[in-house]
Order: C-alpha cells, then sequence, then structure tokens
C-alpha cells in the first residue's frame, strides 16, 4: 500500500493529465493548493473538521510521529469526516509541520526530495540532484534514528514511498559516483554514503553490501588513496576469497581509472590470483575480464584462451519453479545453457541426463525490478544490466 503523498503524486502526473481519468477520480485537494493559505486558514480548516490544534500540540505529535500521515489517520477518525474533502485534515498537518518544524523531518518532505532529485537527473544536472538528494539522506538517517529502525526493509514498511529506500539508496551510490567526476568532494560524500550503508545495514542484501564495498574502494582510488583501496579489497577479500565481483572490482581499479594509476599488468595480476580460485563465483566473467586485459596488451592467442574457457565455464543446467503463496510447486522447467561455443554431437547424451528429474536444489524465479541488483550477478542494476 502507498503512502498518501505517494498516491497524491500519482494523482498530480498521471490523473490530473488524462481527462478520463480526471473524470473517473473526480476533483480533490492537494497540499499545493495549502500554499498560499495562511496558517491561521489552515487552522481553521482544520477546526471545520472538530479539530482543534494548536503549535504546542502538534509539534509533541511531530515528535512522536514519521510521517504527517501518522497524525493525520487517528484525526480523520476523530472528526468522523469520510470523502475527498477529509484530505484537508493530512494537508493541513503536512504543510504546518513544514513551516512550523522545519527541522525535523517527515516521509513527506523527504519523499519530495527524492523527486526532486530524480526531476534534476532527467534535466541532466546531476550535481543538483546529489545536493538535495544528500539532504534527503540526512533526513533518512535521522528518521531512521528516530525510530530506531535497523533494516531497510523495516523503514521501507514505515515510508511507502513514491520510491523505495532500498531503490533510491543504490541511485545516490551511483549518482554521487558521476557527480564526483565533476566535482571530487561529491566521492568523498559517497564514501560516507558507503561507510554508514555498511555500518547500518550490512545484513540487509549480501549483493548490495558487495556493491558498497566495490563504490567504497573505488572511490577511495578515484581519490588517489590507492593504498587504502588495495587494503580494504585485501581484507575483503582474505575473508571470502570466492567473492569474484570483488577480484574485478580491485582489478578495474587499475583499468578504468582516470587518475595516473593505470596499470594493466596490475589488473591482470589480480585478476590472475582471482582466477587461480577453483571456488569463485562468478569465474566465467573473471575470465572475460582477463581476456579483454590480454586484448588490450595485443595477446590476442592468451585472450581467445580465456574466451574459450568462459565459454565452457558458462554452460550451466538451471532449474526454475513457480511457487505459489503456499508453497506449492506448480511448473518446473529445466534449462540447459551450453555456452556460446555450443555442444559437440558426442555431448549430447549426456545432456539428456542433465535435464533429468534430479534433485536439484529449487531456484525460486521473481519478477526483477528495474532499479534492483542484476539477478546475473554483474553487480550492475538490471535497467543497466540484463533489462537494458
Amino acid at each position: 500500500m502507498l503512502s498518501w503523498v505517494a498516491m497524491e503524486r500519482i494523482y498530480e502526473h498521471e490523473v490530473l493529465s488524462h481527462a478520463k481519468l480526471r473524470k473517473q477520480a473526480g476533483t480533490r485537494p492537494l497540499r499545493v493548493h495549502a500554499k498560499p493559505l495562511t496558517d491561521g486558514e489552515l487552522l481553521a480548516k482544520l477546526r471545520s473538521f472538530n479539530l482543534e490544534i494548536d503549535r504546542a500540540g502538534l509539534e509533541r505529535k511531530c515528535e512522536r510521529a514519521l510521517s504527517a500521515e501518522e497524525i493525520a489517520r487517528p484525526l480523520m477518525d476523530q472528526s468522523g469526516s469520510r470523502g475527498q474533502e477529509s484530505d484537508w485534515i493530512w494537508i493541513c498537518v503536512a504543510t504546518l509541520w513544514r513551516r512550523w518544524f522545519p527541522d525535523q523531518p517527515c516521509f513527506e518532505e523527504l519523499d519530495d526530495k527524492m523527486q526532486a532529485g530524480y526531476e534534476l537527473l532527467a534535466s541532466r544536472d546531476v550535481v543538483a540532484a546529489c545536493r538535495i538528494w544528500l539532504e534527503a539522506w540526512n533526513d533518512v538517517v535521522r528518521l531512521l534514528d528516530k525510530a530506531a529502525l535497523e533494516s531497510i526493509e523495516d523503514f521501507d514498511r514505515r515510508f511507502r514511498g513514491t520510491q523505495s529506500l532500498f531503490n533510491w539508496i543504490q541511485d545516490l551510490e551511483s549518482e554521487l559516483w558521476n557527480a564526483g567526476l565533476e566535482e571530487r568532494q561529491f566521492l568523498s560524500e559517497r564514501i560516507a554514503l558507503c561507510e554508514e550503508g555498511l555500518r547500518r545495514f550490512r545484513s540487509d542484501a549480501d549483493l548490495m553490501t558487495e556493491n558498497w564495498r566495490r563504490a567504497l574502494a573505488e572511490s577511495y582510488f578515484e581519490l588517489g588513496k590507492a593504498e587504502k583501496a588495495e587494503a580494504l579489497y585485501r581484507e575483503w577479500l582474505d575473508t571470502d576469497p570466492c567473492w569474484g565481483w570483488g577480484w574485478i572490482g580491485w582489478s578495474d581499479c587499475y583499468r578504468f581509472t582516470r587518475n595516473e594509476r593505470v596499470d594493466l599488468n596490475r589488473c591482470e595480476q589480480i585478476l590472475r590470483e582471482g582466477f587461480a580460485i577453483a571456488a569463485v563465483r562468478d569465474h566465467a566473467d573473471i575470465a572475460d575480464r582477463l581476456a579483454d586485459v590480454c586484448e588490450e596488451q595485443g595477446r590476442h592467442e592468451e585472450a581467445k584462451e580465456f574466451r574459450r574457457w568462459s565459454e565452457r565455464r558458462a554452460a550451466t543446467v538451471e532449474v526454475s519453479r513457480s511457487v505459489s503463496s503456499v508453497g506449492e510447486v506448480l511448473r518446473k522447467q529445466t534449462q540447459v545453457n551450453f555456452g556460446e561455443a555450443g555442444l559437440p554431437h558426442s555431448k549430447i547424451s549426456s545432456a539428456a541426463d542433465l535435464s533429468s528429474d534430479t534433485p536439484t536444489p529449487p531456484v525460486t524465479r521473481q519478477k526483477v525490478g528495474r532499479n534492483e541488483p542484476c539477478p546475473c550477478g554483474s553487480g550492475k542494476k538490471f535497467k543497466k544490466c540484463c533489462g537494458a
């Protein structure tokens, strides 16, 4: 269920511009209609619903709540008002909160800042977008502390905004990098964001943790602190040497950096160290990276060998199941992927054995959102990887 501010935004941007939908939904009050009203007129609006509220009383409510919606819901029940006109109760509370207590963050203000940033990104002003998003991130931190929320999931359950914190925080991290290419201070802000995220949400999602780590080390490296980036990757990979994209991220520092530390030899050395670990995850991706590095150095035969190895490694058997809400398997489908090189005729019989109904651990397929991590394991968002 979406929050009221998210539903208002949908009404403004989707319904009002569509004549048929506008006729079906009817005319309803919006927060923008409250902007020209004085404080006294807003309080009079509340009194028209038999609600007597003063500044001190509203301040006490705001100190306990995370949103104007949380305050307005019981007030609506108290007034007995229903229908679209009762939206004025929420609108008055939200407007007075912003005017009287601007230093107290709330979900409505946070949602507005998030969407303002997306609008600036649409106009290609990444620096301005990141400035307002860093204000929004400060609000998120304060709201987390205020409600003693310990996970992104818990926050989103309360927030229910136009954009989820889960998606938005990944967009923030990505755009801070882009802004940092124009103004270096944003790379320091990206470091602070990743360190705070790792401290607060480390167990939320393994892929998100890995992506924050890569972003953190990448930012240190880009700021000329290669020793710090090296130390971080060495610590992480000593703990989890099978983190394939950790080896790739570390090597990329020496291949895609803008500073003077481009070093394909060091890049290759890191990749070969990861490649030598038999159980490393995303082994084929490391092989592809090694092939790229070999090609860039003119060693084309070595590059071909790594490509062939990657294609052989990519041959997989995958069992996917569609699962109902009670956990019953509705449909099972087995897919055999033989990679780009294909399968020799002599191996066809063994392929039949692979696709037999063996006790393979089930993989539950879910719809992947555009801003969620790509299920291919690249470490990128779906919209920038397979979803492109």
